[in-house]
Order: structure tokens, then C-alpha cells, then sequence
């Protein structure tokens, strides 16, 4: 798959694009024109620009149906999941159901669909038996996903994401502001700005796998984000 991308074929989805590290990792994708095909797959449809617009697909899919769907999942070689909720936003069992079930959901109809190869975004600290509820999801999906059975499963473990959010969430703002300026000092202890993030997920589809399945930790992301340099540089 590493080949095709770098030639330029081949297919991939995006689940979360309408994050931030979902729209950083689309934005990268298709300025690299890496694949011949890029999917969309979402509750509903991206607001793009015209040039985006004509170089991706989108599938709108009812999550809570997701099995009636499995179209969208066809006929891709990679697979990029940036699908994520807050506890905040969306109550204790509606994040459990996003970011282990439907993500786990996705996993499956993707390997049956011909997927190769699964990029998962985690979160540092990821842990089934942690008491922490987001970092036990984390850690569960993590197992869910490799038990599918991928023949490449990449699983990329960010610290705290820098990055300008489109909703405001004042609190964040400033924690940001202060591990901006911690990471003038340790620049990948503690966080990674979600264009980093993206850059090492499509750099791990550029670069052999290490074995059937790779955990990246957050230093290892800043590194392998550097592996792919920065558009105009």
C-alpha cells in the first residue's frame, strides 16, 4: 500500500473529518494527492471548498445503522479514524458509544469491505483498566480494532492536540496557551498540534509497518510527523 500511495492510487476513508485533526488529516491527504480516491464518511455532509469538493467522495451514514451502510466501507485500501466526542458533549454513554462502538463498528465493515490498513487516533495514557472512563475507552477500542484482524493496524497515542478550534471552549484555550509555551521547553512531552498528528498519520501509509501492529506514542508521532515535511517547505 505504501507503493500505490506514493504513486498516487489507491483509495482511503476518513471517519472524523470534521474534527480538527480530521480536517488537518484531510487537508494533508488531498494536498498530497497520495490516493486516487478519498472518501468522506460522516452523519452528514462537509461544507467544502470547490476544489475540495470535486476531489472527495462523501458517504452520509446514520451511525446508529451503521450495518446498513457497508457500502461506504467498500473498496478502500486504508482506513483513517480521527471519530471522537467529549463526556461533555455528548453524556457518559453517548461518548462510550462513539468512540469505542461505533468506532469498533467501522473497524469491522472496513476489514470486510477490503481494508488493509486501519489508522486509528487514540489518546496518550490509553488503558482497558484504567478508572479513568476516557482513557479505559480508549484503551478498549484500541483491543476491539486490532482484534478485527487488519493486516496493518496503526494505532497513534497523541498528548494533549494544539490547535485553533472552530467551537469555543474557554477553559481549553487557556490550557493550551500554557503547554504552548511548555512546549518551547519539552516539545513533545506533553502536547502535539493536530497538523503534526495528521502529517504522521499519512506518513505511517508512506513507511513500512513495523509487525502487524504499531502503537505510536506521543514523541514517536512528533518524529514521524517530521518524516513527512510541511506543504511549501
Amino acid at each position: 500500500m505504501a507503493a500505490a500511495a506514493e504513486r498516487g492510487g489507491g483509495a482511503c476513508f476518513v471517519l472524523g473529518a470534521s474534527g480538527e485533526t480530521g480536517r488537518a488529516l484531510l487537508r494533508e491527504l488531498l494536498a498530497r494527492r497520495l490516493f486516487a480516491r478519498v472518501t468522506v464518511v460522516g452523519r452528514r455532509r462537509l461544507s467544502l471548498g470547490e476544489a475540495e469538493g470535486a476531489a472527495v467522495e462523501q458517504a452520509v451514514v446514520d451511525f446508529e445503522r451503521l450495518s446498513e451502510h457497508a457500502a461506504a466501507f467498500q473498496g478502500h485500501d486504508v482506513g483513517f479514524c480521527c471519530l471522537g466526542t467529549t463526556r461533555a458533549k455528548a453524556g457518559a454513554a453517548g461518548f462510550v458509544r462513539v468512540d469505542r462502538d461505533y468506532v469498533a463498528q467501522a473497524a469491522e465493515l472496513a476489514r470486510a469491505g477490503g481494508c488493509k490498513h486501519f489508522v486509528l487516533q487514540s489518546s496518550q495514557g490509553a488503558n482497558q483498566h484504567s478508572r479513568f472512563l476516557y482513557l479505559r475507552v480508549k484503551g478498549e477500542v484500541e483491543n476491539l480494532v486490532q482484534a478485527v484482524g487488519f493486516d496493518r493496524c496503526t494505532i497513534l497515542r497523541p498528548a494533549v492536540l494544539l490547535c485553533k478550534r472552530q467551537e469555543s471552549r474557554p477553559a481549553e484555550w487557556m490550557a493550551q496557551q500554557f503547554l504552548r509555551v511548555v512546549a518551547q521547553v519539552f516539545p513533545t512531552a506533553y502536547s502535539v498540534p493536530v497538523e503534526t498528528v495528521a502529517r504522521a498519520m499519512v506518513a505511517s501509509v508512506l513507511q513500512p509497518g513495523e509487525g502487524k501492529v504499531e502503537v505510536l506514542e506521543n514523541a514517536a508521532i512528533h518524529e514521524l510527523g517530521k518524516a513527512v515535511p510541511q506543504q511549501g517547505t
